[in-house]
């Protein structure tokens, strides 16, 4: 499947990338294990969305100042397929970042240690989606009738959500935990950030270990969802790619930030849910009418903008003298 792009870009977005992480990892080194702090998740939240919305910018000067005119009049349109597929991919890491502090909280992992996790968590995902968003390119391009296929999961996924929000959620029945605790043994403390310790002279792994590959876990079967959600808003690799990628750089400081005000937007599933159904739907009848990426946008804006505003309303009241701590 061919894109609008032109090849220079790629290799902006491919550097982009590169340095994005390379810095964050010099940071992450610099600063050794540490908690990270609302302000601190709040900066870097804003460097990476301005980010990514330069790098919009960007390629909407690429295909407008383009020699080819039906490559210039593409310009508006892809870049808001661009901002409305980077705004799902945002909104549906929210979803994640409740199950990874799950994770941590079941693990009682202590907040100094749980930025590294994160960091390599990203980079695996960006790995892993590279790999899905080129096959659902190749996918939906050879066999078209996959699109009906990515739509009813979606529908049903939203479906599934809607039911499951607000429902207490534990990692006591997780088969891929049972299984992990199976195949290796698992030291009760940790480590400082080490992944693999030595007890009665045998090198065994840490609690560390089992959160990354349970994050790791999570991250796959969410991007099952994810991916085809964004196929409903566009069959471009390149805005698929370059949409999701940018939404994941900024995962870690959007975990911490919204690791702090998880009771505030507590109805926020439920806002998710409506949105895969609508993009399950959007999907379903793209051969019998096509809705509107400015349409699609606004639909997403709107569903997330009432579900926030509606759970800072309707936040529920701890009890007098305690307070919400981060794990």
């Amino acid at each position: 499947m061919s894109s609008i792009a032109p090849m220079w870009l790629w290799g902006v977005f491919v550097a982009a990338v590169l340095v994005a992480l390379f810095v964050d990892f010099v940071v992450l080194k610099k600063q050794g294990a540490h908690e990270v702090t609302v302000p601190e998740a709040l900066k870097w939240s804003v460097i990476w969305v301005a980010l990514s919305f330069a790098f919009n910018a960007l390629f909407w000067w690429a295909l407008k100042t383009h020699d080819d005119p039906a490559v210039a009049a593409e310009a508006n349109t892809r870049a808001v397929e661009f901002l409305t597929g980077y705004l799902i991919e945002k909104s549906l890491a929210v979803d994640n970042i409740f199950v990874f502090l799950m994770i941590f909280t079941y693990f009682a992992v202590p907040p100094a240690y749980q930025k590294r996790v994160l960091m390599i968590g990203i980079v695996g995902a960006i790995v892993l989606r590279t790999v899905m968003i080129l096959l659902g390119s190749w996918l939906i391009s050879s066999f078209h009738w996959i699109l009906y296929v990515f739509g009813a999961f979606l529908l049903l996924t939203g479906i599934k959500m809607w039911w499951a929000a607000g429902k207490e959620q534990s990692l006591d029945d997780n088969p891929a935990l049972k299984l992990l605790r199976r195949v290796m043994p698992v030291s009760k403390n940790f480590d400082g950030e080490k992944f693999w310790t030595v007890e009665n002279g045998k090198r065994i792994a840490t609690p560390l270990l089992m959160v990354v590959v349970l994050v790791g876990i999570t991250d796959v079967i969410f991007a099952v969802d994810s991916i085809p959600a964004i196929f409903a808003i566009t069959d471009d690799p390149f805005i698929v790619l370059t949409s999701n990628v940018f939404a994941i750089l900024g995962l870690r400081a959007m975990f911490f930030l919204l690791a702090a005000m998880a009771t505030k937007f507590h109805l926020l599933s439920y806002g998710l849910a409506v949105i895969l159904v609508f993009i399950g739907t959007k999907m379903l009848l793209i051969d019998v009418y096509k809705i509107p990426v400015l349409v699609s946008l606004g639909v997403v804006i709107g569903i997330l903008a009432v579900t926030m505003i509606w759970s800072v309303r309707t936040a529920p009241r701890l009890p007098e003298g305690r307070q919400v701590t981060q794990s």
